[in-house]
C-alpha cells in the first residue's frame, strides 16, 4: 500500500519535542567566540568617528570591527547577488553611509554572548544626519516605476478599460492599504561561520543554502568550492531567510579576523531592519459590471514602499490579471523609496495583500449589485488564465467553493449588514477567493540502498519546519518498496545534491520529483543486479517481473520467489547501490498555466459597544493537486490561515518618523494572533488531478493559506458592522464614532 499522501506523524517530530533537533545556533565547536551586531540609531547620513577604546578595553573582547578597520573585499562587498534570491544589497562595513535606522555599522567579537554585548553597548559612534524621507504617505507623491528586472512586468493591459468603465453599469472605485510587516520567526536568523585554511564552513538560518554558497564565495572572492554551508533545521522562514543578509558575510569576516569559529544570532530588535519586512502597500482598484454581474473592467494601481539602497516589487497586480475573466484590465505597480532597511519577500508576497483589496472590492461591488459574493465570482469565473492566454493544468475553484460553502453554513446568511447576532455580538459572515502560483525549479537528490536493507536519501533542500523531512521519506519509500522507518532522508547541506530555494511554495513540487526519480532508478538497478546473480531466487527472471515490496524482492508473477534487498548486496560484497537524479520543468509551462486556488469563508463576532473583533470560525477548502501527506498539509494551510488573521487584525510595524526606528520592534508591542485569538479553522481539500505539474501531480501549499484570510475577515467585519474599513489592521477604534 502507498504511503504517499498519507498522514503520517513527522519523522523529525521527536527530536524536536525533546530538543534534540540542531538548529543553527545550537552548533557547537571547538574554540567558539561569539559576535554582536551595532546597529545605527539614524535613518540617514554618514558615521563620522567611532571611539572603540573603551569597547576593546573590555574583558574577554577580541575584536570590534567597524568600518574604519574592516577588511576590504572584492567590489566593494557588492557581488554577492549573482543567484536569484540569494543577494540582497548587503552593509559589510565597506563605507560609512548609513541608508536605514538599524543598519549594521560595526560587529564586536568576544569570548561570551554577555561580553560582546557589553562591550557592544559601549562603543561610541558619532554621526552627520542627513535629512530623512520616512512618511510613506508622502513619498507616495513621488514613486516612480521600477528601474531594475520588475520593470518589464510592473505594468499589464489587456482590451480598453476606459472604454469599458464608461459602459459599466456598476462601480466600485475604493482604496485599499496595507502596512508595513515584519517576520518574526520562533528562530532569529542566526551563523556560525569557520574557516579551515582557506575553506569556510557556515551553520546559517537559511531557506536556500545554495543560494548562500553561491552569493558568499561571490561576495568574499573565493571560489564556490571553498564555502559549505549547512541546515539541518529551520525554524520558521517565510522569506525572510530565502535571502543572504548581511549578518551571514559579517560573520565569516569576524571569523576569519579573529582567527576563531564565531557565532552570531541576530537579535529580536534587529530583525525589524536587518532582515526585510513586507512593504506597505497602497492599492487603488476600480472594478465594473454590466447588469448581469459580468466584470466589463479591472483596475489595480499599486504602489509600495522600497528601500533607498535597492527596489522590492511587492506584485499585488498579479493575482488581478488572471483571477476572473474580463476583457479590459489594467494593472500598474510603482514603488515609493524610503529610509528603510530593504523590503522583501514575506509569505505569499503580492498575493497577500493584493488578495485584501481586490477581493474587499468584489464585495463590495456583490453589495451593490444585489449578487449574493459567491454568485458574482461565479459568474465571473476564469476557464482559462485570462493572462497568459492558456488553459490552466488544474483547477478546482468551483469545487473550493461547494465545499466550503457547505461546510460553513453559507445559505443562512442574510446579507443585509447588522442583521445577525449571538450572545450580544454582532455576527458577520464574510468570503473571498484564494490563489497562489504552481512554482518549479531543477532540483537533485541522490538515494542508496544500504548493506543493511535500509536506504538512505539526500538532498540540498531545506525544511523550514513544513514537513519536507517526513514527505521526501514517504516519496523515498514508496519509489524504494520500503517501509518508512527503513528510510531515512538528510538534507540542508550543500554537500548533497543542488535544490532550490525553499520559497515560493516550490519545495515539494521541485524536490519530490528528483527524489523519486532517484529511488526509482536504485529501485531498477537492484533488480537488475538481484535477475543476474546466479545465487538470487530471481535469477534469470525478466526485470519488469520484479518489483519491491516492504524490504522484499519478489517476481509478480509468483511471490514466492522472494529475498530481502539485502541479499543481493551481501552477496556483491556489501556495496551500497547509489543513484543521482534531476528533474526539472519542461515546456509544460508554455501550454499551461499552473495555480492552486482555494475558497475562503470567514464568521466573525463583533460587540457592538466596544469594537472588539472575534474570528469565531474560518472555513476554507483548497485544490492544490495531490497532497503527499495530508496531516502535514492541513497543518500548513492553518498555520497560513492563523497568519491571515494576524495580518487582518494585528500585524503592523509602527516606523517613528522622527527616527526611522520601528517602535514595536519585539514581541511585546507587535501583536501576532495567540491561541485565545483563533476560534475553529475547518479546512478541507478537494481531490484533484494535475498530470502537467511533475510526475507525482503536486502543487505547493505553504503560501496560499494566508491568501485571501483578511479579505474574508475585513467582508465579514462590514457584514457585522456596516463598517467597509480598507486598511489593515482592522482595530476597534476603526469601528468606533
Amino acid at each position: 500500500m502507498s504511503v504517499t499522501g498519507a498522514p503520517l506523524d513527522r519523522t523529525d517530530g521527536i527530536l524536536k519535542v525533546t530538543g534534540r533537533a540542531c538548529y543553527t545556533a545550537d552548533h557547537r565547536l571547538p574554540g567558539l567566540v561569539h559576535a554582536v551586531m551595532v546597529t545605527s540609531t539614524i535613518p540617514s547620513g554618514e558615521i563620522t568617528a567611532m571611539d572603540t577604546a573603551a569597547s576593546e578595553g573590555m574583558p574577554g573582547v577580541r575584536l570590534v570591527m567597524t568600518p574604519f578597520n574592516a577588511p576590504r573585499l572584492p567590489k566593494g562587498g557588492k557581488a554577492g547577488a549573482d543567484t536569484p534570491t540569494a543577494g540582497h544589497v548587503m552593509h559589510l562595513l565597506q563605507d560609512t553611509a548609513v541608508h536605514y535606522n538599524n543598519q549594521p555599522i560595526a560587529v564586536v567579537v568576544a569570548d561570551t554572548l554577555e561580553q560582546a554585548r557589553a562591550a557592544a553597548a559601549r562603543l561610541s559612534v558619532s554621526y552627520r544626519a542627513h535629512d530623512a524621507v520616512l512618511d510613506f504617505g508622502k513619498a507616495r507623491a513621488q514613486a516612480g516605476k521600477p528601474q531594475g528586472e520588475d520593470a518589464g512586468g510592473a505594468d499589464s493591459r489587456r482590451g480598453d478599460v476606459a472604454a469599458a468603465l464608461r459602459a459599466a453599469t456598476t462601480t466600485v472605485d475604493a482604496v485599499y492599504t496595507t502596512p508595513m510587516e515584519h517576520h518574526n520567526p520562533m528562530e532569529p536568523h542566526a551563523t556560525i561561520a569557520a574557516w579551515n585554511g582557506d575553506a569556510l564552513t557556515l551553520y546559517d538560518a537559511t531557506q536556500y543554502v545554495s543560494g548562500v554558497r553561491k552569493a558568499v564565495s561571490s561576495t568574499l572572492g573565493i571560489p564556490v568550492d571553498k564555502v559549505r554551508v549547512i541546515c539541518p533545521f529551520v525554524g520558521g522562514g517565510f522569506g525572510c531567510k530565502g535571502s543572504v543578509w548581511s549578518h551571514v558575510v559579517l560573520a565569516a569576516m569576524a571569523a576569519r579576523e579573529a582567527g576563531r569559529p564565531v557565532k552570531l544570532v541576530v537579535d529580536r530588535t534587529q530583525m525589524f531592519g536587518t532582515v526585510g519586512a513586507r512593504p506597505a502597500t497602497e492599492q487603488h482598484v476600480v472594478a465594473a459590471t454590466g447588469e448581469d454581474g459580468r466584470l466589463q473592467a479591472l483596475r489595480h494601481d499599486v504602489v509600495n514602499s522600497t528601500s533607498m539602497i535597492e527596489e522590492w516589487l511587492e506584485s499585488c497586480g498579479a493575482l488581478t490579471r488572471s483571477l476572473y475573466a474580463c476583457p479590459s484590465r489594467q494593472t500598474s505597480h510603482r514603488l515609493a523609496k524610503l529610509h528603510i532597511g530593504t523590503t522583501t519577500f514575506m509569505r505569499a508576497p503580492g498575493e497577500a495583500p493584493g488578495s485584501f483589496a481586490l477581493e474587499c472590492a468584489l464585495d463590495e461591488l456583490a453589495e451593490q449589485l444585489g449578487i449574493d459574493p459567491v454568485e458574482l465570482r461565479l459568474r465571473n469565473h476564469a476557464e482559462s488564465d485570462p493572462q497568459k492566454q492558456l488553459p490552466f493544468s488544474s483547477k478546482s475553484l468551483r469545487e473550493c467553493y461547494r465545499v466550503a460553502a457547505e461546510r460553513f453554513g453559507w445559505s443562512r446568511r442574510n446579507p443585509a449588514p447588522r442583521s445577525m447576532q449571538a450572545n450580544g455580538k454582532l455576527v458577520g459572515l464574510g468570503m473571498a477567493t484564494a490563489t497562489y502560483p504552481a512554482y518549479r525549479s531543477e532540483a537533485s537528490a541522490m538515494a542508496r540502498i544500504l548493506p543493511d536493507g535500509t536506504a538512505l536519501v539526500r538532498t540540498g533542500s531545506q525544511d523550514l519546519g513544513t514537513g519536507t523531512y517526513t514527505v521526501m521519506t514517504q516519496v523515498a519509500a514508496d519509489a524504494l518498496g520500503l517501509p518508512p522507518e527503513r528510510v531515512q532522508v538528510e538534507l540542508g547541506d550543500t554537500t548533497f545534491p543542488e535544490a532550490p530555494v525553499s520559497g515560493g511554495s516550490q519545495s515539494v513540487a521541485s524536490v519530490a520529483p528528483a527524489v523519486q526519480a532517484a529511488a526509482m532508478t536504485a529501485r531498477k538497478q537492484l533488480i537488475r543486479q538481484a535477475v543476474a546473480d546466479p545465487a538470487s531466487p530471481l535469477s534469470g527472471a525478466p526485470p519488469e517481473d520484479v518489483e519491491i515490496a516492504d524490504g522484499w524482492l519478489q517476481r509478480r508473477s509468483d511471490p514466492a520467489q522472494r529475498e530481502p534487498i539485502a541479499a543481493p548486496i551481501a552477496r556483491a560484497g556489501g556495496k551500497p547501490i547509489e543513484a543521482k537524479a534531476s528533474a526539472k520543468p519542461g515546456k509544460e509551462r508554455e501550454k499551461y498555466s499552473m495555480h492552486s486556488f482555494g475558497a475562503v469563508f470567514a464568521e466573525v463576532r463583533v460587540d457592538p459597544d466596544l469594537g472588539e473583533i472575534r474570528v469565531h470560525r474560518i472555513v476554507a477548502s483548497y485544490g492544490v493537486g495531490r497532497l503527499l501527506n495530508r496531516k502535514t498539509a492541513y497543518n500548513q494551510l492553518m498555520g497560513g490561515i492563523v497568519w491571515g488573521i494576524g495580518m487582518a487584525l494585528h500585524e503592523k510595524s509602527e516606523l517613528d518618523l522622527a527616527t526611522g526606528r520601528v517602535a514595536n520592534a519585539n514581541l511585546a508591542e507587535y501583536h501576532v494572533p495567540v491561541n485565545a485569538d483563533i476560534g475553529t479553522i475547518d479546512v478541507s481539500v478537494v481531490d484533484e488531478n494535475d498530470p502537467h505539474i511533475n510526475a507525482l501531480g503536486t502543487k505547493g501549499i505553504g503560501e496560499i493559506g494566508i491568501v485571501g484570510v483578511a479579505a474574508a475577515i475585513a467582508n465579514a467585519v462590514y457584514h457585522a458592522t456596516g463598517r467597509r474599513v480598507r486598511d489593515l489592521p482592522i482595530t476597534l477604534d476603526k469601528l468606533l464614532d
